[in-house]
């Protein structure tokens, strides 16, 4: 029956031979600091757990029922020696832990810019990061680099021993970039920034994709990871320039709509200021930006109508994934001076002037303000008096 056993299991282990442990062997110096941090701490921890499960196997052997030989003191209750031993060790492994976690979380801050290549060879004065903008679509992956002007869809692609500088977003959900080889995951959210600095210290192709469940394509939105020295990098940028196209905003409207298992796609030119408007949700150009709105707000806000400026941010939370319903499409345009609007040559009709007095409420009317009459002492004793005097 063992020999059947084994020969049954002998395809499982097969099947584990085949994995590729890329966390334990990464290729980026944050990844194999990282890496570094979770092989100690495992085995500080196995400090303690390989003894505890030693000795229960041995308890159990040595103080079985049928053992006549071991001691037998039933009246023991307390060992000085034992408890220091039971208590110290614990201690020193959680102040091991501690100053290595605390260690850990201040120098691998992902928005905390690198301070070395490698072991024992940092960064270089001189040494100018790779830039690249990172866009969370549904279900695929946008890359920017502004100081190529290119952008890439499904392929990123970065040179060997620079430093490299993600600034992350996302255009509906929340998702996880996560680059297994490179360095840890970092989420992705729509209209705020998260950043990640980053080295590859190896030339080859790495898989990165989303690490955070995202919707129907989720399982698709997966993307190469190109490390290649300087001189094939530079090449890379090239073909990317050759490939034509360019990705306008209009273009990303289009390119930001629901799509599952999408090809690499290339493009020699982006807008300018395509990412910024991403971050800020006004990709439309007629759509008032959120750093807009927030300066506006920062400066006293626009009364009762700034409280509708919140729901049309998330224009493609309903409309641009598709979806039936949700509020109907609508939101605040950039403000325009009565210059501007004479120059539209717009009909607009002459508003009354809204009441400058305090804020009572939407549309209530103001309280009563009649004096209270309160009860007198006779009324109140008269009121208390028993009923039979």
């Amino acid at each position: 029956m063992s020999r059947f056993r084994a020969v049954a299991l002998l395809p499982l282990f097969l099947l584990l031979s085949a994995c590729n442990a890329v966390v334990l062997s990464p290729s980026g110096d944050i990844a194999a600091q990282q890496r570094d941090l979770v092989v100690i701490s495992t085995v500080l921890m196995l400090i303690i757990i390989i003894p505890v499960m030693v000795l229960i196997v041995l308890f159990a052997w040595r103080y079985r029922q049928s053992n006549t030989a071991a001691r037998y003191e039933p009246d023991w209750d307390h060992s000085t020696q034992l408890e220091l031993v039971i208590w110290a060790a614990p201690l020193f492994i959680i102040i091991c832990l501690g100053a290595l976690t605390w260690m850990g979380t201040h120098l691998l801050d992902p928005f905390r810019p690198l301070g070395r290549i490698s072991q024992g060879q940092t960064v270089a004065h001189e040494t100018r990061p790779l830039e690249v903008n990172v866009v969370a679509l549904d279900w695929k992956w946008l890359f920017i680099y502004p100081e190529y002007g290119i952008a890439t869809v499904n392929e990123l692609a970065a040179p060997v021993d620079r430093p490299i500088n993600f600034r992350i977003t996302s255009s509906s959900v929340m998702n996880s970039f996560y680059i297994p080889a490179l360095a840890g995951q970092i989420y992705a959210m729509p209209g705020m920034e998260t950043k990640l600095h980053a080295v590859i210290n190896e030339a080859g192709t790495y898989r990165g994709f989303s690490a955070n469940y995202s919707g129907a394509g989720f399982s698709g939105m997966r993307f190469a990871f190109l490390g290649f020295a300087q001189a094939d990098f530079d090449k890379w940028v090239a073909d990317q320039k050759a490939a034509g196209g360019a990705l306008t905003r209009s273009g990303y409207l289009a390119l930001e709509r629901p799509s599952e298992n999408e090809p690499v796609r290339r493009y020699a030119s982006v807008d300018p200021g395509l990412y910024r408007a991403i971050l800020n949700m006004c990709v439309e150009a007629s759509k008032m930006c959120m750093s807009e709105m927030m300066a506006i707000d920062a400066k006293g806000g626009l009364g009762l109508a700034a409280t509708r400026n919140v729901l049309p941010l998330q224009y493609d939370k309903y409309v641009r994934r598709g979806a039936i319903f949700g509020p109907e499409r609508a939101f605040v345009p950039t403000i325009c001076t009565p210059e501007d609007v004479a120059q539209l040559s717009l009909d607009v009709t002459p508003r009354r002037q809204a009441n400058a007095s305090p804020l009572l409420g939407a549309g209530l009317p103001r309280p009563s303000f009649a004096p209270i009459r309160w009860p007198t002492t006779s009324s109140l004793v008269e009121t208390r008096r028993p009923p039979n005097s």
